[in-house]
């Protein structure tokens, strides 16, 4: 759906929500359970045999293998076995680090909660980002990280930082205005990320 190029009503008649009551908490439970929550989809990475075997195609480590190859033709099957058993324990380390440190990050993205003061049952309240559903209406202060890709319904002096997404080193402006639909998605100003 193309957001910016729509009214603010439009936008919140599309939704079926309401910009002075909110959701009610029934409803945004219904849409919870329907579409699932706030998240980006997690991103499983390559698998346990897959992160062992990539320890073997740093350059060194190469070098390495090659040096017990030649050793082994050579007929110095000492030279070879040591020159083996240290690429073993090398990719081993390296494989024991890497996991510890996907682990360490998979839990401290377990502790971040962020919130999100929202407007359900005609009053403000403050949720995890993930319970956000499709016709939240989302109220933002100064400080506040963007919880979900929104829609502005009002907006009084507001910027947003949006380096990640644009490049820009500062802040962008926004507006409500309705945009044309082919804007370019860094300069739809009526959206936050």
């Amino acid at each position: 759906m193309r957001w910016h190029s729509k009214r603010p009503a439009d936008v919140v008649a599309e939704v079926k929500s309401d910009s002075e009551r909110g959701l009610s908490t029934a409803e945004a439970a219904t849409r919870l359970a329907a579409n699932g929550p706030n998240r980006l989809a997690t991103r499983h990475g390559p698998s346990a045999l897959r992160r062992f075997l990539t320890q073997f195609t740093q350059p060194l480590v190469l070098i390495l293998i090659a040096a017990a190859i030649v050793s082994a033709v050579l007929e110095d099957p000492l030279d070879a076995a040591v020159i083996a058993i240290v690429v073993l324990a090398n990719a081993i380390i390296g494989y024991l680090q890497e996991s510890r440190a996907e682990q360490a990050i998979a839990a401290l993205d377990q502790l971040v909660v962020t919130e999100a003061t929202v407007l359900r049952d005609c009053s403000k309240r403050r949720v995890p980002s993930d319970q956000l559903v499709v016709g939240d209406v989302v109220s933002l202060q100064s400080g506040d990280s963007v919880p979900a890709d929104l829609r502005l319904l009002q907006a009084r002096e507001l910027q947003i930082e949006e380096a990640a997404l644009t490049g820009e080193s500062v802040p962008t402006q926004k507006t409500l205005a309705q945009l044309p639909d082919e804007t370019a998605l860094g300069d739809r100003t009526n959206l936050a990320f």
